[in-house]
């Protein structure tokens, strides 16, 4: 086992040294470029659009709404990221990482959102509902089916087996610290829940996920928030703290700097998701108007995942005077900062709070498999094995140690993002011609923009849907 993490250790070097800090900051900042700043402009529809689409199904057809999508995706991304990520990034990285993560998430969100339109834009029919993502536009956009293929294993893996043992590895980590239960017990719940779930397909995760995620972020962050308004006196220097470690000389001397910004572009990729090529897959199932509307949904779901929640977590540890010097790590660094608070009902608070987002997390992680698998191959057989699988990964995670279960998922997160950022660096023009179609319409006073393919010849032939 020790053999195995020094290998991944390995491999996580080399790739996050280089290769993804320049390919996500890179298209990062050209996609905010040429949409002109979409993430920022156009805040306001992407809240409109959001609360336009809350509480909305199709009569009598099986489609999920936009706001389903949002929350199936939000269900992923907000998990164990926020609590036991941002955690791990400040005692690795120091306070300096939180910094970096606002960055990626704000430039990163305009990846999220050319990829979410791409997906709309390329999804086809399947039998209960859209189908789409990042295999999909890989296919019938790049016309590449080994690229769709390559990606649809990465991220069956990543999500499916890598992810799903982060989220359980840490669920039980917090509720092993707030009550002592051994790992193996809450380890066979889980994997029993997310069988029950994951067999009722996308329509069941969709429905559970659009109760469980507004509820559990919005109880969050007023926890948060009363934590941060008790503590408003410490705010200027937490701020100061974590510019001073970002940017300091001293930091930057000693290689702190280097750490801050590698732990904060890794937990914050691992968070946010944006560009990873995750959100598309439920993204392309939203039944809307026009591609651009999921697009800036999602875009928006970057927001809400960083600036919002990992925000809140961060501002908890760096008010609570917790140590950081490693000798305290993951959920149970977020759990020590909270008793600091609150006293010991914010340890029992977490290990609460980690069972919603994370559970919520492992299902939706599940979906983003369950299309990709279907993309490869149509046998149920294949499908039940992979359940069985995923199943399996979750119990995995709650026996394997923290370590081992966060580096496999940075190796396997890595890869499949190269995959996703170079399929859609190359297909961008295609959303950005959407996005001005989307704009004209608006200006020209239409409230609710349609799609007519008619009307962009050079995307006639590849929308299916439209």
């Amino acid at each position: 086992m020790e053999l195995l993490n020094h290998w991944i250790n390995g491999v996580n070097d080399i790739l996050w040294s280089y290769i993804l800090v320049i390919l996500l900051l890179g298209c990062a900042v050209w996609f905010t470029i040429k949409s002109r700043f979409v993430q920022f402009r156009m805040m306001g529809e992407m809240i409109r659009l959001l609360g336009d689409s809350a509480g909305k199904e199709e009569k009598g057809e099986k489609h999920i709404s936009s706001f389903q999508a949002f929350a199936v995706s939000l269900a992923s991304r907000v998990g164990t990221g926020n609590l036991a990520g941002v955690a791990t990034a400040v005692a690795i990285g120091g306070p300096g990482s939180v910094f970096w993560m606002w960055l990626i998430a704000l430039l990163g969100s305009s990846s999220a959102f050319v990829e979410s339109t791409l997906a709309q834009l390329y999804k086809v029919k399947g039998k209960d509902s859209f189908i789409g993502g990042p295999a999909y536009y890989m296919l019938h956009g790049l016309g590449f089916r080994w690229m769709g293929v390559l990606f649809a294993v990465l991220i069956s893996v990543t999500f499916g087996f890598a992810f799903n043992s982060v989220q359980s590895n840490t669920i039980c980590a917090a509720w092993e610290g707030a009550f002592g239960i051994d790992h193996t017990w809450i380890g066979a719940i889980l994997t029993a829940l997310t069988l029950i779930v994951i067999f009722g397909g996308i329509h069941r995760i969709a429905r559970v996920s659009s109760i469980v995620v507004p509820v559990m972020a919005l109880g969050y962050i007023a926890l948060a928030l009363g934590i941060v308004l008790f503590n408003i006196t410490q705010l200027p220097a937490v701020m100061e703290t974590i510019l001073a470690n970002a940017f300091g000389w001293e930091q930057a001397m000693g290689g702190s700097v280097g750490a801050a910004l590698m732990q904060g572009i890794k937990r914050g990729l691992f968070s946010n998701e944006a560009g990873m090529g995750s959100a598309p897959n439920v993204a392309a199932t939203a039944h809307v108007s026009h591609p651009v509307k999921q697009g800036l949904i999602q875009a928006l779901g970057v927001f809400t995942d960083t600036l919002i929640i990992c925000t809140c977590t961060a501002f908890i540890i760096l008010c609570s005077g917790v140590p950081l010097d490693g000798s305290i790590n993951g959920v149970q660094l977020t759990q020590q900062a909270l008793s600091n608070e609150v006293g010991s009902i914010g340890s029992t608070f977490v290990a609460l709070a980690i069972l919603l987002f994370a559970f919520s997390s492992i299902i939706g992680n599940y979906y983003y498999g369950e299309a990709n698998i279907r993309f490869i191959t149509s046998k149920r057989s294949v499908l039940f094995v992979y359940r069985m699988l995923v199943g399996g990964m979750v119990l995995f995670g709650a026996l394997a140690s923290l370590d081992l279960a966060w580096s496999l998922a940075d190796v396997t997160m890595g890869l499949m993002t190269i995959c996703n950022l170079i399929a859609i660096s190359l297909l961008s023009r295609q959303a950005f011609l959407l996005l001005q179609d989307y704009v004209a319409q608006k200006e020209a006073g239409i409230k609710s923009p349609v799609f007519d393919k008619n009307k962009i010849p050079e995307l006639k032939d590849k929308a299916r849907c439209w």
